[in-house]
């Protein structure tokens, strides 16, 4: 890590916390030494970052203070432009366009050798024309999940029998290649995962729901998964 991404990282630390850290805890977390440390709380401090504190007490990055701009290691920038591209392929067209927008604004911040790592990334995901379907269900599902809108579903199962359902749109789930809704479902009293491209037809009702502790995503991963929801 070289020193404008130590300073970066060093910033966002304090940012984090409410209360003083020392230089000695601020080491191990970064992986640095303590001297490390004090040249660069000094070093942000003349660069009008307003770090208060003193050493063997503890520094505080004063609340509401303007931060320096955004700065990327290649693997980040990478990580975010094939986020960028894969939301452009797989879902929506309202949400591949706010990836577009996002990537023109964190290019616009980049340093010319970023800017040059960014034009060679290899990696390519191209938006295919057959998916247009996929991705109208897409924006019609995540909009349902976002506000709480119970869904008229005609689905086909693995047998391809045709079934009419009532679910409540709880959240979407990526699987390697696969969209799912994972969803209460009315008609069987339990939760169900709906594979994209088996919806028949999609109607969003008027009538709302609203998730319970027995009825929600943080529910379905705990008591049918196992695990806690990670958010």
């Amino acid at each position: 890590m070289n020193k404008a991404e130590r300073l970066f990282q060093l910033v966002m630390l304090l940012r984090s916390r409410r209360t003083a850290m020392t230089a000695e805890a601020i080491a191990t977390t970064m992986g640095v030494s303590v001297r490390t440390v004090y040249r660069d709380v000094q070093s942000l401090t003349l660069s009008g970052v307003p770090v208060e504190g003193e050493p063997g007490v503890g520094y505080l990055l004063h609340p509401g203070n303007h931060l320096p701009p955004l700065i990327f290691t290649p693997d980040e920038l990478q990580a975010l432009i094939v986020g960028s591209r894969m939301v452009q392929a797989f879902t929506d067209p309202e949400l591949a366009q706010g990836a577009r927008s996002a990537e023109l604004k964190i290019r616009s911040i980049l340093t010319e050798p970023l800017q040059r790592h960014a034009e060679q990334q290899p990696y390519r995901i191209p938006v295919l024309e057959r998916d247009d379907r996929l991705r109208e269900v897409h924006g019609k599902l995540r909009r349902a999940c976002e506000n709480r809108q119970k869904i008229r579903a005609v689905y086909l199962d693995e047998k391809q029998e045709k079934t009419e359902r009532i679910v409540w749109p709880l959240g979407i789930v990526g699987w390697s290649g696969k969209w799912t809704l994972l969803a209460w479902c009315e008609l069987r009293s339990a939760y169900r995962n709906f594979r994209f491209d088996r919806f028949e037809a999609l109607e969003p009702l008027e009538e709302n729901f609203k998730p319970t502790d027995n009825i929600s995503i943080a529910h379905y991963l705990q008591s049918v998964v196992g695990m806690r929801d990670p958010g």
